[in-house]
């Protein structure tokens, strides 16, 4: 066994403990609960190692209040006087529980070599793989050449604009040469990218009037139902036939796809508490909020012009339909090139460490990688985690032990590598001077 991974097999308990600590700070977003705490709780941690630490508060990003602030913290460990900067970066998020646990979900329970937790794949052993795997590395090679850097950021299962998009407006990458998201990938795949989404919100108009004489209003709902026969006539179809060379998973996200996420018409739920009956009255009014995801062959405006299509060709077979189209949000694809740096030196790391070929795939669905490529400009990115994606957000999530040390394994050759020079190879970013 060579030295970085005798060092990682040693810090196997500290791995646990770390894992689950972090799980045992709830984080659960929406709201954004104790952001401050978690990024207190590393910087505790890392600071007596030798490590900076930065905790940077997202002011005025959308989430960010007195109640709820979008705390983020960025760790720097500075080697020799020149060389380039790898950045591991996680989000320390999670969803919210939801219903199905037979285990409590903030306990962190240690059962047969898996940790149980919401967070625990997504991503909060991806983010105690990365610690382990610098924390070894700096201790055999403290004087590294250039430098490494460790962020925990906020709201990336809601966007990421508390967090990396947000430190990346502030240029916190511009002196960074790779990153590694330690999403739950599994540990032999690295993921490339992501494919692209839009949102949009649908509203159909019509005129109120007392439902004992509908004939005398329009009903909205009526006319969103007509959208609603259309796309499953031309859109649904049309999306079938749209397929990507990108290697995304799982088999169908391979295919162009748009889901309908929320229906609203009429008259307001009043929710639990009320026991009286709804008002008898014609909708004037119905919503729909569309998640399109696009593939990189697919141009955003050409995406927006098929739904708009659609839209105008209802409204000539409609008398009095009209409606308006609000965009939401709206991610361009990114794909980082296989002969990237970090990708390279990645795959070798997997191949020694697990004895097979890495696999390439592309997310079916988007993370904080867009926001490094968008508004960091840096293309030299990749997710490669422990965890099995299909267990996020997932009752009795979980996170296995074995997965996170070999992730850790990996994360510290691919530090070695590119650190002391193995690959020769820049990246495109200058030296850290």
């Amino acid at each position: 066994m060579d030295a970085l991974a005798l060092e990682i097999e040693n810090r196997r308990d500290d791995l646990i403990r770390l894992t689950q600590d972090l799980i045992r700070i709830p984080t659960p977003n929406p709201p954004g609960r104790n952001y401050r705490e978690i990024c207190e709780y590393l910087q505790a941690r890392l600071a007596p190692r030798g490590w900076a630490c930065e905790l940077i508060r997202a002011h005025g990003a959308p989430g960010d209040s007195e109640a709820f602030p979008r705390w983020n913290l960025v760790a720097r460990h500075r080697g020799g006087p020149r060389g380039e900067c790898v950045h591991f970066n996680s989000h320390h998020d999670v969803v919210e529980v939801g219903h199905g646990w037979s285990r409590d979900p903030f306990a962190a329970e240690l059962d047969d070599g898996r940790i149980y937790g919401r967070g625990a794949c997504d991503m909060k052993g991806g983010l105690a793989a990365s610690i382990i795997a610098a924390e070894a590395f700096t201790a055999l090679y403290p004087d590294h050449p250039g430098q490494i850097e460790i962020s925990a950021t906020a709201d990336e299962e809601s966007g990421g604009f508390g967090g990396v998009a947000y430190l990346a407006g502030q240029g916190a990458f511009a002196h960074v040469g790779h990153v590694i998201i330690p999403e739950p990938l599994h540990k032999d795949r690295i993921c490339l990218g992501h494919r692209g989404v839009w949102w949009a919100e649908i509203e159909t108009h019509g005129r109120i009037a007392h439902g004992s004489m509908p004939f005398l209003g329009d009903s909205a709902i009526r006319h969103m139902g007509a959208v609603l026969e259309e796309m499953e006539r031309t859109l649904f179809p049309l999306l079938m036939t749209k397929r990507t060379q990108m290697p995304v998973i799982p088999e169908g996200a391979r295919n162009s796809t748009l889901n309908i996420n929320s229906i609203h018409g009429g008259e307001p739920d009043l929710g639990p508490d009320f026991t009286g009956l709804p008002a008898p009255c014609v909708a004037d009014r119905c919503r729909i909020i569309i998640d399109r995801r696009f593939l990189i062959e697919e141009e955003l405006s050409e995406v927006k012009r098929e739904v708009a299509a659609l839209l105008e060709k209802v409204k000539a077979q409609r008398p009095g339909f009209t409606y308006e189209i609000r965009d939401l949000f709206e991610v361009i694809p990114s794909m980082t090139d296989r002969e990237a740096p970090v990708v390279r030196s990645t795959a070798a790391a997997i191949e020694r460490v697990l004895g097979r070929e890495a696999g390439y795939v592309v997310s079916p669905g988007t993370y904080d990688q867009k926001h490094i490529d968008r508004i960091g400009k840096l293309k030299n990115c990749i997710a490669y985690g422990p965890g099995v994606l299909d267990l996020a957000h997932q009752p009795d999530e979980w996170v296995g032990v074995q997965d996170m040390q070999d992730s850790a394994r990996v994360m510290a050759l691919v530090l070695d590598d590119i650190l002391h020079g193995a690959s020769g190879d820049s990246p495109g970013r200058p030296p850290v001077a």
